[in-house]
């Protein structure tokens, strides 16, 4: 089975790119260190939009993604994060090797 990869962009209310980037940079530590499924976790901001952050994440399959978005810390993430996120949106990928 072919890696699992997602594209995703995320907008923040407007100022609070950086707070939410702190509890963003702790989950992606928590997933590489306790998903085993969970291969990549890059967080990048982008030059010309203050609040977007966008994330490349690469899973080893479709359903080491599932185990990552009903895990435990993407709960903690939400949680910590609740109140500066004003959207998400994500693109489904098959990585290309």
């Amino acid at each position: 089975m072919s890696k699992y990869a997602i594209v995703a962009t995320i907008k923040t209310v407007p100022g609070k790119r950086d707070e939410y980037l702190t509890f963003l940079k702790a989950h992606g530590k928590r997933c590489l260190a306790a998903e085993p499924g969970t291969l990549q976790f890059e967080i990048m901001v982008p030059q010309e939009e203050a609040d977007t952050i966008m994330l490349y994440e690469l899973y080893a399959s479709p359903e080491a993604f599932q185990t990552h978005w009903n895990g435990a810390s993407i709960q903690q993430m939400r949680q910590e994060s609740a109140g500066l996120q004003v959207s998400l949106a994500g693109v489904r990928c098959n990585l290309v090797e």
